[in-house]
């Protein structure tokens, strides 16, 4: 059943928010580029170390949460799962991660191994290490305790109070007393709704200049800015496709199908490529991480002062925060039936090794082709950029037609199934009453589809600049880490109140 009630207020605040941070990128796009380099160097000098706080906090939280009592809560009045283990899985995975992955996991290594962390030196064995090593501390287990916080705090008080709204202040109902829909809630909405446009924003302008590469390629033609838009255009009827569909008949199916495709893809890979490097590199890259977990968690760089700490550890804490909300709410929905106990071991488990396989074998693979000379990966990255790079790793394998294709469709599905997740939520935050297992209204659900391709759009103006769209998530996810100490709090007093004897 569908809800069509509109919260008009946190409806039309949050599309003019949007407008009018989409046209200064439009109309003065080397002005705005400036202005948010400047403000990202700020935020990460000032409060970079909040984000590295709040990391090893969310970790040791979720930790205990899990080993306690109340890990044996379940979610809900249901004796098993609405969704099946695999299916669950699939739909945390492909809202938690989007294309993003594809792109980040094929040229991160790069960065590192020409300017790694610790002082070790460029292009040396030492920096080809951290090389393999820090894409998987980035996706790991940090960046999936951000997304299960939430998830947890929200799931929790909408399943055992039987709450109809599905916002993110919901996470916070011990302190707002009955007051869903008042003004604290709505702030707390809204600054969620923000967060999650200016991340979506930033992942599929991440995203859509690498399919447009490998989409150029086959057609043999160039990559540019019309060429992104139409991208873009595509990603978006198909999520729009995808969300008037439903959860289960299309957000879930896709996931479903790309999951299948995406292993796939890293199997062919493993056994076309190099296979004993990928393992071997795969197997001391994490023996890596785990010798170095604490220190990789705890590292501020107060003496070398590198940079890299802000450039790379900042940046990606800013990413999971401001997508976390969002990725929260989507779980809630699909962990009908769950404990807290098997949210948390199958978020943090199964969304790590998800992400692991990605940067352990095409990440891996671009590393052999550089450390052996097969393709010049960095020069190709200064020359042009990270896009080409990956074209090229793929030209290398057998088949590569099809392999760059098979990467194309892929990749347009992550985009999609993480735009449709994401309208989804958007709309369930601006509904007034959605009681668990409703839907917001189709129209609602299919306009956020398109508002999400808008921010996108005005990013490309700004000529390839990563910068800008690392600032945007370093902005809209200061906010978001603030209420996530009151909503950790919010829900340690509800577990407590209502488990007491």
């Amino acid at each position: 059943m569908e809800q069509s009630r509109i919260d008009w207020p946190s409806f039309g605040l949050c599309a003019a928010i949007l407008l009018f941070t989409s046209v200064p990128l439009f109309a003065f796009p080397e002005a705005s580029s400036a202005f948010l380099e400047k403000l990202y160097a700020y935020i990460s000098n000032e409060f970079g170390i909040l984000y590295l706080l709040a990391s090893v906090a969310a970790i040791g939280f979720l930790g205990w949460l899990a080993c306690s009592r109340f890990g044996r809560v379940r979610l809900g009045d249901e004796d098993k799962p609405e969704f099946a283990e695999l299916s669950w899985v699939g739909m945390l995975f492909c809202a938690g991660v989007g294309a993003g992955l594809l792109y980040w996991c094929g040229v991160e290594w790069a960065f590192y191994y020409e300017a790694p962390p610790f002082g070790a030196v460029p292009r040396s064995t030492e920096a080809a290490e951290w090389a393999s090593t820090y894409g998987l501390f980035h996706w790991g287990f940090t960046a999936w305790a951000f997304y299960c916080l939430p998830a947890v705090a929200i799931a929790y008080p909408y399943y055992t109070k039987k709450l109809d709204i599905l916002r993110f202040s919901v996470s916070c109902h011990w302190f707002l007393k009955g007051k869903e829909h008042g003004p604290l809630a709505r702030t707390i909405d809204l600054l969620f709704m923000i967060a999650l446009l200016g991340g979506a924003a930033s992942s599929l302008g991440f995203s859509t200049p690498m399919i447009a590469a490998t989409v150029a390629w086959l057609f043999d033609t160039e990559p540019g800015n019309a060429l992104e838009i139409a991208i873009v255009g595509i990603c978006i009827l198909l999520f729009a496709v995808s969300v008037w569909m439903g959860l289960k008949k299309g957000i879930k199916r896709l996931s479903d199908i790309n999951v299948g495709l995406a292993f796939g893809l890293l199997l062919f890979i493993l056994l076309a490529g190099p296979t004993v490097f990928l393992l071997k590199t795969s197997l001391n890259g994490l023996g890596l991480m785990v010798q170095n977990f604490f220190r990789m968690n705890f590292w501020a760089d107060p003496f070398t002062e590198s940079g890299f700490v802000e450039s790379w550890t900042i940046f990606y804490w800013a990413w999971w925060i401001a997508f976390a909300p969002y990725v929260g709410l989507f779980v809630t929905r699909i962990s009908r039936g769950r404990t807290i106990r098997q949210m948390i071991v199958g978020m943090l488990i199964w969304g790590s090794l998800g992400s692991w396989l990605f940067y352990m074998i095409m990440g891996n693979y671009g590393l052999f082709l550089e450390l052996t000379g097969a393709v010049d990966f960095t020069g190709i990255m200064s020359e042009q950029d990270g896009n080409a790079a990956i074209v090229a790793m793929l030209e290398t394998l057998p088949l590569a037609a099809i392999v760059i294709a098979l990467f194309s469709v892929i990749a347009i599905i992550f985009a999609a199934t993480t735009y449709d997740s994401a309208s989804y939520t958007l709309a369930s935050s601006a509904t007034l009453h959605l009681k668990a297992g409703d839907d917001p209204a189709r129209w609602h659900r299919v306009f956020w589809a398109f508002a999400l391709g808008v921010m996108p759009v005005a990013l490309m103006l700004l000529n390839g600049d990563l910068r800008p769209i690392q600032v945007i998530l370093l902005v809209v996810s200061l906010p978001i880490l603030i209420v996530g100490i009151v909503m950790s709090v919010a829900l340690l007093r509800s577990l407590q109140a209502d488990t007491s004897p």
